[in-house]
């Protein structure tokens, strides 16, 4: 065996348990074998504590304990300043002289203070076999300098947890619970079942409203006028799923239906003010920060049919239009403690306008074609989203969508202001604004601005 033992056979040796190879008998001699049995005895010690200390049932003290200071001989070969500084001459050999009573490699020396206290470190036998393993460090510098892999340099700034990851305030486990004894067989006491709760990542919420709305005017009212009743009933409900790290998937059902009395319209008894029948689904992949590649969808349209005033001529029915979006492009996102915001820009956008009746009074309206029950619309699109608690009592949700084809422009403004009284009362200000310059001007319509107000006080729930 050559003077300098090779650190990587020694660490197998280490690892494995297994006693130093004999050597042949025309190289063996006594610094040799001293520095074998020394190998193999600290090999013994080191893996019986590990038995030891898996056998609870063992009884007293443990009289073999691991010295801490061999950890250099067990991780990947690394350039340590502490051996170079250790000895002004380079070559070393394993002899026995070497081998004082202090550097003795059995695990678990101490001194007499030590050992009655139990709980205190044998500095001298650690700092011995520091010095040992500083030895064995310099033959390895220079037989195999090409192996080294790692600096202490480098070391030294090693993190092994994210500042997010470390637990600040660690739970205090009770050590003696661990330790009682198993119950025996045939006993009073079972065994409780473990039971492992799977994270849930989806979140439910919903919201319903049922308001009135009430304008009485006499018969002999000087300014002349008519009285109106009118009702407003909407649901909301929403399902969304976010597993905290990429993926997000949102999910949102709108139904709104609003009916008016209007007296002045001889042929039909009621009207409707707000139908609305609109379902959102939303795909997101975090890209970066606030940032996701986002997939949306939409379908809407509405529940009952809706005549021009004095006639029978429809205006739009259950299906006609009925409205299908679907868009690609980043979506931003960012949640605060009062409000909530979302920006989408969509390069590539797909509108699919379908008529299914055909009494419809004027397709054109809806960018579909007379004679024609469907239209395809291909563009960009930006869709924002803020959810906005101004103060307890008052939330502003608004919803702005923008369209273009870069022939015509598609625009919606909408915007609930939500009065909150108390749990259950509430006063809402819906405001709609649109503007749409692919329909034909006409007599009846002359702007391409279009807006909705209705005011409303009854009932509302969250949940």
């Amino acid at each position: 065996m050559k003077k300098g033992i090779c650190f990587t056979i020694m660490l197998s040796l280490l690892c494995l348990g297994a006693p130093a190879q004999k050597v042949t008998k025309a190289k063996e001699n006594g610094v040799v074998k001293a520095f074998s049995d020394s190998l193999s005895n600290l090999s013994a010690a080191y893996f019986a504590y590990f038995r030891m200390w898996d056998d609870l049932s063992s009884p007293g003290p443990r009289r073999v304990r691991p010295n801490p200071a061999f950890y250099k001989l067990f991780v990947p070969p690394t350039y340590y300043e502490a051996p170079i500084k250790q000895a002004f001459d380079l070559t070393w050999t394993p002899d026995a002289r070497t081998l004082t009573a202090t550097d003795s490699l059995y695990m678990g020396k101490r001194d007499s203070v030590s050992s009655t206290i139990y709980r205190l470190p044998d500095l001298e036998t650690l700092a011995a076999a520091d010095r040992w393993s500083n030895n064995i460090l310099r033959n390895y510098y220079l037989q195999h300098p090409e192996r080294l892999v790692n600096n202490e340099l480098y070391m030294a700034d090693l993190k092994p947890l994210e500042d997010n990851q470390i637990v600040k305030k660690p739970r205090k486990e009770r050590i003696k619970s661990f330790l009682q004894p198993e119950a025996p067989v045939g006993s009073l006491e079972t065994e409780k079942e473990l039971v492992v709760m799977r994270p849930n990542f989806w979140t439910h919420k919903g919201n319903g409203y049922l308001q009135f709305t009430q304008h009485y005017i006499s018969d002999n009212w000087y300014k002349g006028g008519e009285s109106t009743n009118a009702l407003l009933s909407g649901l909301v409900l929403e399902a969304n799923f976010d597993d905290r790290q990429r993926l997000e998937f949102e999910n949102k059902l709108e139904i709104k239906l609003g009916f008016v009395t209007a007296p002045s319209d001889t042929v039909h008894k009621y009207k409707t003010n707000a139908d609305l029948f609109r379902l959102n689904s939303k795909l997101g992949v975090k890209a970066f920060k606030n940032w996701y590649y986002t997939l949306a969808g939409e379908f809407k349209t509405q529940f009952f049919a809706n005549y021009k005033t004095n006639t029978n001529d429809m205006i739009s029915n259950f299906l006609s239009p009925a409205q299908f979006d679907l868009t690609l492009g980043m979506d931003f996102k960012q949640n605060k403690k009062n409000y909530s915001l979302s920006l989408l820009g969509s390069p590539l956008a797909y509108t699919f306008m379908y008529i299914n009746s055909d009494k419809i009074l004027d397709p054109g309206a809806f960018n579909v074609d007379a004679g024609h029950k469907t239209a395809n619309l291909f563009g960009s699109k930006f869709t924002g989203n803020l959810n906005w608690k101004i103060i307890p009592s008052i939330v502003w949700e608004s919803k702005l969508e923008y369209f273009t084809t870069y022939d015509t422009v598609i625009a919606s403004w909408e915007n609930t202001f939500n009065f909150v009284l108390n749990r259950y009362l509430s006063t809402k200000l819906f405001v709609h604004a649109r503007y749409d310059d692919g329909v034909k001007l006409t007599d009846d319509n002359k702007s391409y601005f279009q807006l909705q107000e209705l005011l409303s006080f009854g009932l509302n729930y969250t949940w």
